[in-house]
């Protein structure tokens, strides 16, 4: 009998589970790790102080759906203490605005719904427009409705050439409002009376007139590198605080007050020395430029 229960196939498949389960855990190497991670619809990397941010749904031109707005408020969140964050988009376009699907699922939502569903988009356009390290957006093919929205809320813009633009949404019967806080600050409202009214697309050039992007450049990573290399030159906090003086515009007291602040802490005080003795400041002998 018990010769019979050692070759029955359900106890012996029963022992195979158990052992199976006292065996210790295998780690994932960090390649397997990092497989991993472009599951999601963001890839991010740190690199030394700077942090790098990827739209990661190439087939389907990056545009939004809940799961990428999710991803993006969550990685704005916490950028820690890197000094300078590129928001990029994988594949051939930056992004293309809504996902089609998602935009058809919104058909059915209820008003209340519809209002939950925009201030999570706005949500995370407020966060990335108020994350305290600067942020470069690095733009090629589409940026077309939220995308163009996501531009605006970056500090620096530089687009492809042959980068097109657009606020597309009067198109589909709606109106950019979730993204409009921070396009008007961004090309007036002279060009959105034009591009909000029409919806039309636009290209680099005219995108680089209005506002929208600073800079355009045939080779996307030299020139991020660049500018990410002058970023990097600035003292940290002193960058901080200038992304902070943009947003608040203190009055003429409080201006004085920051001043004097930054000049006396302990980073002012490096820079300013190190100007006189005409050396580099201490924070740049680990930047890159």
């Amino acid at each position: 009998m018990r010769r019979a229960d050692r070759t029955d196939p359900r106890r012996a498949c029963r022992r195979r589970r158990r052992a199976a389960s006292r065996r210790p855990r295998e780690r994932l190497s960090a390649s397997d790790q990092s497989k991993l991670l472009r599951v999601s619809a963001l890839r991010i990397e740190r690199d030394g102080p700077l942090l790098r941010i990827t739209l990661a749904r190439p087939e389907r031109r990056n545009a939004f759906d809940a799961e990428l707005i999710r991803e993006l408020t969550e990685a704005f969140s916490d950028v820690g203490d890197a000094r300078a964050v590129v928001l990029a988009g994988d594949g051939e376009s930056f992004c293309a605005g809504a996902d089609v699907d998602w935009q058809r699922s919104a058909i059915d939502l209820s008003y209340d719904e519809n209002v939950e569903d925009a201030l999570r988009l706005y949500r995370m356009l407020a966060t990335i427009d108020s994350c305290p390290a600067p942020v470069v957006a690095r733009v090629q093919g589409y940026a077309l409705g939220g995308g163009s929205g996501l531009v605006c809320c970056t500090d620096v813009a530089v687009a492809a050439p042959a980068a097109v633009f657009g606020f597309s949404e009067v198109k589909l019967g709606i109106v950019p409002a979730v993204i409009s806080p921070f396009v008007f600050p961004r090309i007036g409202t002279a060009a959105a009376r034009r591009f909000f009214l029409t919806g039309e697309r636009f290209d680099a050039e005219t995108a680089l007139r209005i506002g929208l992007v600073h800079q355009l450049a045939a080779d996307l990573d030299a020139s991020v590198d660049s500018l990410v290399g002058e970023l990097l030159s600035a003292g940290p906090e002193a960058t901080r605080a200038a992304k902070r003086l943009i947003r608040e515009r203190p009055d003429g007291e409080r201006a004085a007050r920051l001043a004097a602040k930054l000049r006396t802490s302990p980073e002012g005080q490096e820079g300013l020395r190190a100007f006189l003795d005409k050396r580099p400041a201490a924070w740049r002998s680990g930047s890159s430029s």
